[in-house]
């Protein structure tokens, strides 16, 4: 059965789904945002500290169950000890109720490109915003269509389906990127939004920047989804997952400081607020396009770089439960991918309309958005991370000394996998439920 799972087709194929699924919405969409509400450059330099040291761990921890166990979540979970059986359910779980919000956000991305090219005027975009997230039959048909976009993909397996989106978006999007960037430091007053980003008052440093710093980096690098472990059990023997882990690391930290110097100058240079939520990218950025020449253009490319991080993290989260469905239930894949596109798309109606005729239906105190959000964000994704840690120290016994020369490297990843992460995924638990 192993010898048939399907392989990345080369490393590099490998590293692009990786970063691919690291590198998303949470770096363009929420990191900036993230920042801007924490205190800009003070946060950058915890966050830089926590995904570079922290974040290393459980990382490469789910890497490497994927990798030796060879299966997918509920598999993986049961090779060790099939009591854990239960455990591995929770990821698959986590993927559907993730993607169920997620692309939601997608749906918005694929209506602001049409209103890129449609090079619709519109005064007021926040007035905009909310009537369109209102604006129940079109703003669930927008969710529907980057839902099929996703499962269509998946649907074509891992080298003509993942490997190939992976292929042509996260290059896409690099050089978008660039340009992007390149356009934004040209603007007047732009060196203030670099201030911002890289001058720190570390007097802003409190508890609250520190969670929210970790919150960040365990989201945009997609710990506890399964996603990881999952594209991770596609990985030949051969290739070193301690590269890998490093290269995906240093990827997503590189894209969000872009991210941020794209999007910071040119706040700046328009003397609006950095601190403007989540509407950031639908209400604060679409505001300065309207106000340069050629914005339309400028919006469209933005509005297409946000596409291809949406996809090919998408493509990785529902990969989790494709995965456990094609292998638990000996099904095709075409088949498991029709079955999920139902099963995201009856919870991902609701959630949109809850900004809408539903707005008022609550779910303990929250909107079906907001709660989705909530109970993946801040309870599954760290009780998957807290488990597969436990497991992978105390059980699979994934030891320093097998991949890092260094005694003493060795010994911190050891302590920190066992003891020092479990604790701090503990506590993220504690204060996401207060």
């Amino acid at each position: 059965m192993e010898d048939n799972r399907p392989s990345w087709s080369s490393r590099l194929t490998f590293i692009l789904a990786a970063v691919g699924s690291a590198v998303g919405l949470g770096n363009i969409w929420r990191f900036p945002y993230i920042m801007g509400q924490n205190g800009g450059a003070v946060f950058l330099i915890v966050y830089l500290a926590l995904i570079l040291t922290i974040c290393f761990i459980p990382l490469f921890a789910e890497l490497a169950v994927g990798k030796i166990t060879k299966k997918e979540c509920i598999g993986a979970f049961e090779s060790v000890n099939p009591k854990f059986k239960f455990l591995g359910f929770l990821n698959p779980l986590t993927g559907v109720l993730v993607a169920s919000f997620y692309f939601i956000v997608g749906g918005w991305i694929i209506n602001y490109i049409a209103l890129s090219f449609a090079q619709a005027r519109i005064e007021d975009y926040s007035s905009y915003f909310v009537s369109f997230i209102q604006n129940s039959v079109s703003a669930c048909g927008f969710t529907l269509i980057f839902l099929f976009i996703c499962v269509w993909f998946t649907a074509r397996g891992i080298k003509r389906g993942i490997e190939f989106a992976n292929n042509v978006m996260m290059p896409m999007f690099a050089v978008i990127l660039l340009g992007l960037i390149i356009f934004s430091l040209t603007l007047p007053n732009a060196h203030l939004g670099l201030e911002y980003m890289f001058k720190p008052d570390f007097s802003k440093i409190n508890a609250h920047m520190f969670l929210a710093a970790l919150g960040q980096a365990l989201f945009t690098l997609s710990i506890g989804m399964g996603a990881l472990l999952t594209y991770g059990s596609y990985i030949k023997e051969d290739k070193s997952i301690l590269k890998s882990t490093y290269t995906i690391i240093f990827s997503d930290t590189l894209f969000a400081l872009m991210a941020g110097i794209m999007i910071f100058p040119a706040i700046f240079s328009f003397g609006l607020e950095p601190n403007s939520g989540a509407g950031l990218v639908f209400i604060t950025i679409p505001q300065i396009f309207a106000q340069i020449p050629y914005g339309n253009i400028v919006s469209a490319a933005f509005f297409i770089l946000l596409f291809a991080a949406a996809i090919t993290s998408g493509i990785s989260i529902i990969e989790v439960p494709i995965a456990s469905m094609v292998e638990r239930l000996k099904i095709s894949r075409t088949k498991a991918c029709t079955i999920l596109f139902f099963i995201i798309g009856l919870i991902s109606v609701p959630a949109t309309l809850s900004f809408g005729v539903l707005e008022n239906f609550k779910l303990c105190g929250k909107t079906v958005f907001d709660f989705l959000d909530f109970t993946t964000s801040s309870i599954l994704m760290p009780l998957n991370a807290l488990f597969l840690c436990l497991i992978a120290g105390w059980f699979l016994k994934i030891r320093g000394n097998h991949f890092i020369q260094n005694k003493f490297f060795a010994f911190l990843f050891d302590i920190g996998l066992k003891f020092v992460i479990p604790v701090i995924l503990v506590a993220l638990l504690y204060i996401g439920l207060k």
